[in-house]
């Protein structure tokens, strides 16, 4: 697994059936330390994410096993669930990342 922050959404409107009623949002992964670690990614969400939320998702084939709607699909990201805390040393990172303020 691997932690990212999600930065916007993607709208498809053909998209394959095994997609049908998953949000596909764009992530940027994080480091350890809640900074960017790479490009973005396209993920669909299982878990009802949005804009600001740090997350916690799966890519390659255990991505496609994520998939309500299926494991037979060419998912190569899904997001598997929403971080409520990060222990830490810098567990302010995250409050700043979410933009809330507080340290959680």
């Amino acid at each position: 697994m691997k932690l990212g922050k999600v930065i916007g959404r993607v709208v498809s409107t053909k998209k394959l059936e095994c997609y049908e009623g998953l949000k596909l949002l764009l992530v940027q992964p994080l480091d350890e330390h809640l900074n960017s670690a790479g490009s973005p990614i396209v993920a669909y969400d299982t878990t009802r994410s949005g804009e600001g939320d740090i997350v916690f998702f799966e890519s390659g084939k255990e991505a496609a096993q994520a998939n309500p709607n299926g494991w037979f699909n060419p998912g190569d990201a899904a997001i598997i669930g929403v971080v409520d805390a990060v222990n830490a040393v810098n567990a302010a990172s995250l409050a700043s990342a979410r933009g809330a303020g507080e340290v959680l």
